[in-house]
């Protein structure tokens, strides 16, 4: 396949200094121990084909201001063990110190830097250009070989450690980014039908970007809709979904996403599915309502049985799906049949991408996130790419390779 970017197979990186940025940002307790493995373990491909370079990571953890915004250290005895090979911690980023053991490194070693956030100016949002001017990049670039860019998940942020190193060293995508692009893209191709977009949870105006991209661009064949997205078309559609689930819409500042659902209603009707029963929660019980008669001040917190089943065999029977966000309040048991059953329902479809955050998380908890096709490390660069906007982390990379293939 040929691609407007570079990959391993393009670049022989035996031997060379590769400085890789990955994402293992992770949920940490108070402790301090790493209680979730999922962001490590998707980055052990990449690095398996790096066993005969040097291989020096950037990473995060958290952001300033967090409780768990802390060292690399826990991060490199975790890698180290999903690796079965020595990493070493480095507590520094581009000092003397992170230098003379670059410097020193032989083949098949493999270093961790100190939590780049750590470094003011890296999560500030400048052209990969401007980056190039920071300490961060004058230093280390002059002593490394290749920039490997291995994590998609802030690749919709144009931050120092994902885009500054574009500019001045050779550039590849390592193979969690390069998935990441083929299956989102695949989502996007048009190729297998039908194709379904199954939206949901909390994140209105995102699902409703998704929603009018795929439609506009003839992508999806349907748009099925819950959670809080499908409140938000059932009110544009002219439902009563009564005044606290408005009041919730409004809080999170969706006010205005009931007219834009309107308009896509109205071009799209036909192509968006619309929950026809919902279940509304009455002291933590299940009371399931049909919308036609809905008009209640109770909270809606999952699609209704009928709609589960009747979106379940819609999914079932797809060629291509594409999966982001809950159907309900899943982390309660009785609200998260929805969930479950359209996830359920996503595994037995052609090929499944689920995006990631909280249906991902759902999807990890039942144990058949593997049965999925894909499942997606980051689910706002997800979201964006999905709405056809342009991802930093992903163009710096295509730029650089224009640049190495001109040479």
């Amino acid at each position: 396949m040929i691609r407007d970017y570079l990959t391993i197979d393009d670049i022989d990186v035996r031997g060379k200094t590769i400085l890789c940025r990955l994402d293992l940002n992770s949920p940490m307790d108070p402790n301090g121990v790493i209680l979730d493995d999922s962001r490590f373990r998707s980055h052990l491909t990449t690095l398996k084909e790096l066993e005969d370079s040097k291989v020096v990571i950037l990473s995060h953890q958290s952001r300033p201001g967090k409780s768990d915004f802390t060292t690399m250290e826990p991060h490199s005895k975790l890698l180290a063990k999903l690796m079965r090979r020595n990493v070493n911690y480095i507590d520094d980023i581009f000092g003397s110190h992170a230098l003379d053991s670059i410097k020193k490194m032989n083949k098949s070693e493999v270093i961790l830097l100190e939590n780049a956030r750590f470094y003011s100016e890296e999560s500030l949002e400048r052209t990969p250009k401007e980056h190039t001017r920071t300490h961060m990049v004058r230093r280390l670039s002059p002593i490394c070989d290749i920039f490997m860019n291995d994590a998609f998940s802030v690749s919709h942020r144009s931050h120092l450690s994902v885009t500054g190193f574009t500019e001045v060293l050779p550039s590849i995508a390592g193979r969690v980014m390069e998935k990441e692009i083929d299956s989102l893209n695949r989502g996007l191709s048009c190729s297998e039908r039908p194709c379904l977009y199954v939206l949901g949870g909390t994140k209105v105006d995102d699902s409703i970007k998704v929603t009018k991209n795929v439609l506009e661009r003839g992508c999806a064949d349907r748009v099925l809709v819950t959670g809080v997205v499908a409140n938000v078309f059932l009110a544009a559609s002219g439902v009563k979904i009564g005044s606290s689930n408005m009041s919730f819409i409004e809080k999170q500042g969706y006010i205005d996403q009931i007219g834009i659902a309107r308009k896509l209603l109205s071009h799209f009707g036909k192509n968006i599915g619309l929950p026809v029963d919902v279940a509304l929660n009455k002291n933590d019980e299940r009371i399931e309502e049909k919308v036609r008669n809905l008009n209640t001040e109770l909270p809606i917190h999952d699609i209704g049985i009928e709609t589960t089943v009747k979106f379940s065999k819609e999914i079932s029977g797809a060629k291509t799906v594409i999966m982001n966000g809950p159907a309900g309040v899943f982390e309660k048991e009785a609200f998260a049949l929805g969930t479950h059953e359209l996830i359920k329902a996503g595994t037995k479809s052609g090929f499944s991408v689920i995006g990631g955050g909280h249906i991902a998380a759902a999807a990890e908890q039942m144990g058949i996130s593997g049965k999925f096709s894909h499942v997606s490390t980051g689910g706002g660069a997800c979201i964006d790419f999905l709405a056809g906007e342009k991802l930093p982390g992903i163009e710096a990379l295509k730029d650089a390779a224009r640049k190495f293939r001109q040479k």
